[in-house]
C-alpha cells in the first residue's frame, strides 16, 4: 500500500479528509474502474464521484479490487437535484450507497443549490442530517452554493454544512464564496482545480496550462502548470478534486508535496481570476431544464 503523503484537513466536525482527492466527473463508466485503480496505486485516498455522474458503482468496484481497508479510504458522492425533498433523498442516499457498495459514506452532499426550489433544498438538507445522526454519512455537505444560498441554508439547517465544493481556479477564483465559505466555517473544495473546463467546454477559452505566468512558475520549480496549481490550492487551505484518465496524468497530479510556492508566486497566481464562470450558473440548473431520473441501485 502507498503511504499517502497529502496532508489532510480537519472538517468542522472533526472528520479528516485528505487535502487532494481524485475526480471521476465525465469518467465513461467503462473508463472509471481503471482511472480510480490507477489513482489508488498512486497514492490518493479521498475520492469524489456524485449520482448524477453515473459511475458510482464502478468507483465502488475498483475500491474493491484494490484491496485497501475501507477506513483509509474517503468516499464522497453528491445527490442530484431530482432527488431533493426530504423522503427523496433519504432514498437517494440509499441508491449512492447501493451502488458503491458501501454501508456508510464519508461524505454526502447537495449537488447544485436549485434556487428556484429552495424549499426542496432545505429538506434535501434536513435528510442529510439525519443520514448523519444516524451515522450512515460521517460528513454532509453541498456543493455550488453561492453566499445567499450558504446564508438561506444554514438560517435554517442545524448543521453548519463541512464543505462547499466549487469551481475553483486561478481564472476563477470566486473570492465572495471564499469569504462566505469562511465565515461559516466550511472547506472550500476545489472542482476543476486546474482549470480544465476553461478549455474542454465549448472550446471558447485560453487553457489554464498554457498561461505564460503559470508556466513560469512551474519552471522555476520544475513542474508542470497543473501541479502548480494543485499546490496553489493545498497552501491555500483548500481541498482540491483533479480528474484524469491518463496514468502519467494521475501520478503527476499527485506529485505536488515537494515543492513550496513562494508569496509572490501565490499572489502572482490570486491575479489571474477572470471573474468569468466556465460551468453552469447555479441559478440555471432547474428541475425542468436539468431533472433526470437517478436509477435505481
Amino acid at each position: 500500500m502507498t503511504v499517502n503523503p497529502v496532508p489532510t484537513l480537519t472538517l468542522n466536525n472533526g472528520v479528516t479528509l485528505p487535502a487532494l482527492g481524485f475526480g471521476v466527473f465525465q469518467t465513461p463508466p467503462d473508463e472509471t474502474i481503471a482511472a480510480v485503480e490507477a489513482a489508488l496505486r498512486t497514492g490518493y485516498r479521498h475520492i469524489d464521484t456524485a449520482a448524477a455522474y453515473g459511475n458510482e458503482r464502478e468507483v465502488g468496484e475498483a475500491i474493491r479490487r484494490s484491496g485497501i481497508d475501507r477506513a483509509d479510504i474517503f468516499v464522497e458522492t453528491k445527490v442530484w437535484i431530482s432527488d431533493y425533498g426530504y423522503d427523496a433523498t433519504l432514498h437517494a442516499f440509499d441508491k449512492s450507497a447501493g451502488k458503491l457498495g458501501l454501508d456508510q459514506l464519508d461524505m454526502l452532499i447537495l449537488h447544485q443549490p436549485l434556487p428556484t426550489r429552495f424549499d426542496l433544498t432545505q429538506d434535501a438538507y434536513r435528510a442529510l442530517e439525519t443520514l448523519l445522526a444516524d451515522g450512515k454519512v460521517r460528513s454532509i455537505g453541498v456543493s455550488n452554493f453561492m453566499p445567499d444560498h450558504l446564508d438561506r441554508l444554514t438560517a435554517s439547517a442545524n448543521v453548519v454544512p463541512a464543505v462547499n465544493q466549487i469551481e475553483m481556479h486561478p481564472y476563477f477564483r470566486q473570492p465572495a464564496v471564499l469569504a462566505a465559505d469562511a465565515v461559516h466555517g466550511i472547506l472550500t473544495q476545489a472542482w476543476s482545480p486546474i482549470g480544465g473546463i476553461t478549455f474542454y467546454r465549448d472550446g471558447r477559452n485560453t487553457s489554464t496550462l498554457d498561461d505564460p505566468t503559470l508556466r513560469a512558475i512551474g519552471e522555476k520549480h520544475g513542474k508542470s502548470a497543473a501541479q502548480v496549481m494543485l499546490r496553489w490550492h493545498l497552501q491555500q487551505g483548500r481541498s482540491a478534486i483533479p480528474k484524469s484518465v491518463t496514468p502519467h496524468r494521475i501520478s503527476e497530479n499527485f506529485a505536488v508535496t515537494d515543492f513550496a510556492l513562494t508569496d509572490s508566486e501565490l499572489a502572482a497566481i490570486d491575479a489571474l481570476d477572470t471573474g468569468i464562470r466556465g460551468g453552469p450558473e447555479p441559478a440555471s440548473l432547474t428541475l425542468e431544464k436539468f431533472g433526470i431520473a437517478i436509477p435505481e441501485a
